[in-house]
């Protein structure tokens, strides 16, 4: 299944993708308003929300963020080894975790907000993991067990902010930057989470092409380390890091402008584009 939260006709709502069109199922009676809380309510039977719902054209409506607040966005940092080289780093032993928050999030086709106080926006192509249920303490061998579907997700990075101290928090949370998604795909229609192929194309050109195969900290060890010390939630997003070929590794530096079309292909997945726009 492949499942989107969107706007239309002055409503949000979520539904199913079929094709060029979804089936409203978060307007159906008894269903929960939101896909978070469809996962929170234990993903239940949608058999007769599906028959019921309207079917709604593509043309006709708006990606929102596939998990529009989620509870929490915990991102991993330096987690291919390539992309580790390219920024001088050594191999972590453990993740390296940030936060980001909802006020950041947008959705596939909306304008990522290009800030005025800085010049050096960065793109970050990522694999995203949506939490389907509670999970505390969870061993990697389960983990997979608990993961409502994958995602994708740009951690758009304000460079300059990012450094100015050794936390990354304030260059990766400006607001309208990330966006994420178009789709929440579930596991059964992903073959393979631990190889799938991942690509970045900024203007028609390839920044970044690589495969989830060259995560040093996959899925099931990154769930199973970060719910040692948290409780996952449902519709909470995990994003796993970013493969070589950022901009600013890049000599000469290549940093994001106004205009520019940015779009990411995760295979299994789909494609999330957006262009910058000024603040």
């Amino acid at each position: 299944m492949r499942y989107v939260s969107f706007a239309a006709g002055g409503r949000s709502s979520w539904g199913v993708l079929q094709g060029e069109q979804i089936v409203d199922v978060g307007s159906a009676a008894g269903v929960p308003e939101t896909l978070a809380g469809y996962l929170a309510a234990g993903s239940p039977d949608l058999t007769a929300a599906m028959e019921s719902g309207e079917t709604i054209s593509l043309s006709d409506v708006t990606y929102l963020p596939v998990i529009p607040r989620p509870h929490k966005i915990l991102c991993v940092g330096l987690n291919y080894k390539n992309h580790i080289l390219e920024m001088g780093h050594v191999l972590p032993s453990f993740p390296t975790l940030f936060s980001k928050f909802a006020t950041a999030l947008i959705g596939d086709g909306d304008g990522i907000l290009y800030p005025t106080v800085s010049t050096a926006v960065d793109y970050e192509a990522e694999l995203a993991v949506v939490i389907g249920k509670t999970a505390s303490k969870v061993a990697a061998a389960e983990a997979l067990d608990y993961v409502g579907g994958y995602t994708i997700l740009n951690d758009i990075s304000i460079r300059d902010y990012q450094r100015r101290t050794s936390q990354f928090m304030q260059g990766k949370t400006f607001d309208r930057t990330t966006p994420v998604g178009p789709c929440m795909v579930t596991l059964d229609e992903i073959e393979n989470p631990l190889d799938l192929g991942i690509k970045l194309t900024l203007n028609g050109e390839v920044m970044q092409d690589s495969s989830t195969a060259d995560l040093i900290f996959n899925v099931p060890e990154l769930i199973e380390y970060i719910s040692t010390f948290m409780t996952l939630e449902p519709g909470d997003i995990i994003a796993t890091g970013t493969p070589g070929g950022v901009g600013t590794a890049r000599d000469p530096q290549v940093y994001l402008k106004p205009g520019d079309t940015v779009e990411i292909e995760v295979a299994g997945i789909g494609r999330l584009s957006n262009q910058v726009v000024t603040e």
